[in-house]
Order: structure tokens, then C-alpha cells, then sequence
């Protein structure tokens, strides 16, 4: 693959790819990670979360067309506030399926971008599921040709900043643009692809999930604007001004087209989590449980605990003030209350539990040299426990429960679902939220999904 023509060999790829061409497996993963990513958002639409709650109003305030649902909020909106909105809420439990290599969120981008779009248009659910797996596998070339670990390093949020292209491309499935629009689509994502890491000092997390609304949104309008005939930057791959003399001091580009429309990782290598927090800290939230489990071990009986971790995403778990991220604070509430729910991640328990702001306080991070070989492909984690009685407790784990080596169970995955949902909405609706869910592949259109979907959330179950 030459210089010459990087981004018209993407472009073609998301023009010529539909439902039928992608394999079996996709179709199913894709549908499965689709269900996981729309629970998500559902319990972030809870009315006692702030997020949800403030940027829908925000939606609502803008005004638009009525287009498309915002969900659990009971009104429509233009396809790209709805996005907007949607995406924000699509990220803000943490509790959405993600990808390990590349570092990524792409559900929560892809998800709300193709919903908002597939609503406007009247697209088919087979539509839209192809056009989630489509933007995902853009979004997931970009980030591993920039390189993941070289934008943290600048300072960028490689799910904002890859997610907008990946969002375009799913948006431009939807509006069946021709491949000249779909390469000036991602020339217009390129001019507003953006995500710093600057959100991490915001402890109210409203600012994290909002680089997934606004990649989202911004690939909407990408591709909306290149279906209008608006001009953009045609080769913003190749020539000029590339992404990768933006975004990376060591790109590889020649990952952006490799095995493309062949290989599929950019969904089949998709981890869903079964945990609400940075995916950082699930290999140590498996290993501290196994301990639990395995071990007898209490939080009463813990007189510190060391969770060792690769040193190039320590800065991002180590005594940060968001709660999803910061290991003393996600170890300790896993411990002390034995789980790790939504509600721990928008409460901090450490303002009315006595024991997790004591254990809070003993517990640290350590780089470990023999974990960094294995990042940023897999979060491996060590934890080592001192208790009270004088034994020292090690667990490893190098993968965590949810990917693909190690998949939840159907009824894992229908539990958390059904959890999900359930906490905002009665029995009723989750079950009409399942069946439309389920029916995705063979539906005509979106009307019954996002007639659920938009249904008012209220505070139903924790």
C-alpha cells in the first residue's frame, strides 16, 4: 500500500461494505456489543447522574429537527445533538465494551452515531449494525497507525480523537455516500478531530464522556457536511497536513490498510466489561476478587494492598481524581462492599463509608518492568496483599474477564444487560427494549427501538 492512495482505499472500504459482506462473526459480535453498549447508555440516562441529565437538557435547549431520540429523555432532536448527547451518555458509566490494544471506546462513539443517523434516514437495523462494525474497524486502524501510547504521550484521547473518524465513516454507511464524499468526510472529521487528556483533573466525570459525545457528534457532522457536496481535505492520510504529523511522533500508517475488509479486529478483539470502571484496573479487580474468593480474604483483615501495573498507564490509575480511574479508590470499594457497581462510580463512597477511605489511604500503585513488555495489548496486573496477620497474598491476572480469550457467559452478559436497563426502567420496557434489540438484523427500520429508547428514565433499581 503506497502513500498515494491511503485514504481512497479507506473510503472505498466504507462505501463497497455492507450487512452482507461482513462475516458471520461480526455480525454476531457486532450485535452483542450493540446490546452491551445500549444498556450502558441507558443507565447513564438515571436522572440522579449528572451527566446524562445535563447534557440531554443541554440537547433539548439547542433545538433541531425532530430526527432523532435522545435516550431516556423523551424527546428528538437533530441527528447530530442527538448524537451528541447519546455519545456523551454512551461513555458515562465506563461500563461499555472497549478495545484492549488500540485503547479505545469505539461503542460508545459508534453506537449513538449510527442510532442518530439510522433514525434520520430510515435505514434498516441491518444497516445500522453494519455500519457500528464498519466504523469501529476505521476507528480502530486510525488509532493503531497513530499509535495508542504515542497520543497518550502528547496528550491526546486516542477514543475522541480516532473516534471521530470512526464516526464518520458510520455515519457515511448510513447516508450510502459515494467514495469521493466519503474521503472528504474524513478529511472534515480530521479538521475536527480532538480529545485531550485534560478531562482527567475533572472530578465531577463529566468531561470524559463528553470527548465520546463530541466524537460522535463531529463525525455526524463530517459526514453530513461531505454528503451536502461541502468541501474537505481529500487525502488526509497521504499528503499535507496528515493526521498522522498531528496526532503521533512515531506513526505506523501502513496499519491503517492492512487486511482491510479481510481482518475485522477492530470489533472481534472487543472486550465487554464486568466492571463499571477504567478497563485498566480489570485485570486487578479479577485478581483482588479471586483473592477474596480463593483466599477468604476481608477488608478488615487488609493492612495494605500494592497493585503493580505496567508503567505506561500508571498515570492514568495512580491517585487520579476521577473515581472510575483511580485504583486507591475502585480496589478499595471492590473490597469493602465485595462488588463494584454503576452507582459506586457516580457516589463517592469514601465521603460515607468509613472503610473504603481507610483502606483507600493504604492502598498503592507500582510500576512493574515484567507487565511492561505486555502493555498496551493486555492491562496485566499484580496484586500483592499484606494483611493484618502477617500473610502476603499475590494474584496476577494478564487478562481480565470480558475479552475475547475469556468471554462473559450468555447469561453474564443477559444479567448485566437486564441490570443495566433495569435500573432506569420497569420490567416491561427492558423486555420490549430486548426484543427490538434482538430483532435488529431482520428490522425494517429503528422505529420500535427508538420508541423504547427514548422513553423516560427514572431511578428504578441501584
Amino acid at each position: 500500500m503506497t502513500d498515494a492512495i491511503r485514504t481512497r482505499a479507506l473510503a472505498a472500504f466504507v462505501a463497497s461494505t455492507g450487512y452482507d459482506d461482513l462475516p458471520p462473526a461480526v455480525r454476531t459480535m457486532t450485535l452483542e456489543v450493540v446490546r452491551d453498549g445500549i444498556g450502558a447508555m441507558a443507565a447513564a440516562a438515571n436522572p440522579a447522574y449528572s451527566t446524562g441529565r445535563l447534557i440531554a437538557a443541554f440537547a433539548r435547549d439547542q433545538g433541531g429537527r425532530d430526527e432523532a431520540s435522545v435516550v431516556g429523555h423523551g424527546f428528538r432532536t437533530s441527528a447530530v445533538m442527538a448524537a451528541l448527547a447519546n455519545g456523551t451518555m454512551g461513555y458515562a458509566c465506563d461500563f461499555e465494551p472497549h478495545h484492549p490494544e488500540a485503547i479505545l471506546h469505539p461503542i460508545a462513539v459508534m453506537v449513538p452515531t449510527a442510532l442518530a443517523v439510522a433514525e434520520r434516514v430510515g435505514a434498516s437495523g441491518s444497516a445500522l449494525l453494519a455500519a457500528v462494525a464498519i466504523g469501529c474497524e476505521v476507528e480502530y486502524r486510525v488509532s493503531r497507525a497513530l499509535g495508542p501510547a504515542e497520543q497518550y504521550a502528547l496528550g491526546f484521547h486516542p477514543s475522541a480523537v480516532c473516534g471521530a473518524f470512526g464516526a464518520a465513516a458510520a455515519a457515511a454507511c448510513l447516508l450510502k455516500l459515494p467514495e469521493e464524499a466519503v474521503a472528504r468526510a474524513l478529511g472534515l472529521a480530521a479538521c475536527q478531530a480532538s480529545g485531550l487528556m485534560a478531562w482527567e483533573s475533572d472530578p465531577t466525570e463529566n468531561a470524559r464522556p463528553f470527548q465520546m459525545g463530541m466524537a460522535a457528534r463531529n463525525g455526524v457532522t463530517a459526514a453530513l457536511l461531505a454528503g451536502s457536496g461541502f468541501g474537505g481535505p481529500p487525502e488526509v492520510f497521504d499528503h499535507g497536513h496528515t493526521v498522522f504529523k498531528a496526532f503521533s511522533r512515531a506513526p505506523e500508517p501502513q496499519r491503517l490498510t492492512e487486511d482491510l475488509g479481510t481482518a475485522f479486529d477492530g470489533i472481534l478483539e472487543l472486550a465487554i466489561k464486568p466492571y463499571s470502571c477504567v478497563s485498566f484496573l480489570h485485570p486487578g479487580l479479577d485478581a483482588l476478587f479471586a483473592l477474596a474468593r480463593e483466599e477468604g480474604l476481608r477488608a478488615d483483615d487488609v493492612e495494605s494492598v500494592t497493585l503493580r501495573f505496567p508503567k505506561d498507564g500508571i498515570h492514568c490509575v495512580d491517585g487520579n481524581p476521577l473515581r472510575s480511574h483511580c485504583a486507591q479508590y475502585v480496589l478499595s470499594v471492590a473490597l469493602v462492599r465485595g462488588a463494584l457497581a454503576v452507582a459506586d462510580l457516580f457516589t463517592d463512597r469514601r465521603l460515607d463509608d468509613p472503610a473504603v477511605a481507610d483502606l483507600s489511604r493504604r492502598v498503592r500503585v507500582e510500576s512493574d518492568p515484567e507487565l511492561d513488555r505486555l502493555f498496551p495489548a493486555f492491562y496485566a496486573s499484580i496484586v500483592d496483599v499484606r494483611t493484618r496477620g502477617g500473610r502476603r497474598l499475590r494474584s496476577r491476572r494478564d487478562i481480565a474477564r470480558g475479552y475475547p480469550e475469556a468471554p462473559l457467559s450468555p447469561a453474564e452478559l443477559d444479567a448485566k444487560f437486564r441490570a443495566l436497563a433495569g435500573s432506569v426502567w420497569p420490567v416491561d420496557t427492558v423486555e420490549a427494549l430486548a426484543g427490538a434489540i434482538d430483532d435488529l438484523p431482520a428490522a425494517p427500520d429503528l422505529q420500535s427501538l427508538a420508541a423504547v429508547l427514548r422513553e423516560p428514565a427514572g431511578t428504578v433499581g441501584a
